[in-house]
């Protein structure tokens, strides 16, 4: 990226990128529930309405089955609508538009049909919103042939990936972590995109890959930075795609440093961290000098206590500890 920069927090990207979208293509508009004068319910989206309107911003019935339906049907003539679901724990109620109806309708109808719809959810516990309004459930939709998921870990890969799925034909399924609308981080000025199946290097090391996703991207930067100080030098790779995904970049990575480390919010057990743990130790199986560790959520309910929801999200302390455990 050659472009001038700016900072924006997380939130002010998503913003930039789906206004600019609208501007630049008269199919694309946004719907879901308080996305229009309200702004949002994490009021990221203020000023969308005033400037396209409600034939552009629109606000919904509380809903989910009926708008995810409605932007499917949109797609599938010709429109390019981002559906916003305001937690993604509300994905379950629509999930035979998103799983029966839009992952398939491109293979059933051999190619004739397309269905260029980004839904737009979001995952990650710490606001004590209890266990209905906390999950990460984003390896639910990976597990689906015929969507595409993204989860971006900065302000600059929210915006260029956003783009990426609006331009899309296909369901993209975009996760915002919650507690990162605040993020700060330079972002490009003007029109860019970020190809899906790109992983990122953000940090180069020796000794230990962690792979990372979405918020847990930040601890583990935090937990290299930890282990630097202790004579560990940690390589951090993020996936940015989980579908597709850049398998080269981590399995380059892996064979590497020896070592593996992988960390995601959702649940530990039948998530993510198997699921790339499986594709390092596939690929690397000859370089590893010692099982792939996995760091994830505790396998319980989210809990709306605080000091107890905090004990089930993986911290920069979890991933140094099964670092250590490697040597």
């Amino acid at each position: 990226m050659s472009l001038p920069e700016k900072e924006m927090t997380y939130g002010e990207a998503i913003k930039e990128a789906i206004a600019e979208e609208i501007r630049r293509d008269e199919t694309v508009f946004l719907m879901g529930e308080d996305v229009g004068a309200a702004g949002g319910v994490f009021k990221i989206l203020v000023g969308l309405h005033e400037e396209f309107g409600s034939e552009r911003v629109l606000d919904t019935p509380i809903t989910e089955a009926g708008f995810v339906g409605l932007g499917v049907g949109a797609a599938l003539t010709g429109m390019r609508p981002i559906v916003e679901v305001m937690f993604g724990d509300f994905m379950a109620l629509a999930m035979d538009q998103i799983v029966n109806q839009a992952a398939k309708i491109r293979y059933m109808s051999g190619g004739q049909c397309q269905v260029p719809l980004t839904i737009r959810a979001t995952l990650g516990a710490g606001r004590s919103s209890a266990a209905q309004h906390s999950q990460s459930l984003h390896v639910w939709t990976a597990h689906i042939p015929g969507l595409k998921v993204v989860v971006p870990s900065t302000p600059a890969d929210a915006k260029g990936l956003i783009k990426s799925a609006v331009r899309d034909n296909n369901p993209v399924i975009v996760y915002e972590d919650k507690m990162m609308y605040g993020l700060k981080g330079m972002v490009p000025e003007g029109d860019y995109t970020i190809p899906f199946g790109q992983a990122n290097v953000m940090r180069e090391g020796s000794d230990v890959t962690l792979i990372a996703t979405s918020s847990m991207v930040h601890v583990a930067m935090a937990a290299a930075e930890i282990l630097d100080g202790e004579g560990v030098s940690a390589e951090v790779v993020d996936p940015r795609t989980l579908v597709p995904l850049d398998k080269e970049t981590l399995v380059a990575s892996v064979a590497k440093t020896s070592r593996a480390v992988i960390v995601d919010e959702g649940h530990r057990s039948f998530g993510v961290t198997a699921e790339l743990a499986s594709v390092v130790t596939e690929g690397a199986f000859d370089y590893l000098d010692a099982p792939v560790a996995r760091v994830g959520a505790m396998d319980v309910p989210v809990p709306f206590s605080k000091p107890l929801e905090d004990a089930t999200i993986p911290t920069e302390q979890d991933v140094v500890t099964a670092v250590k455990g490697m040597f």
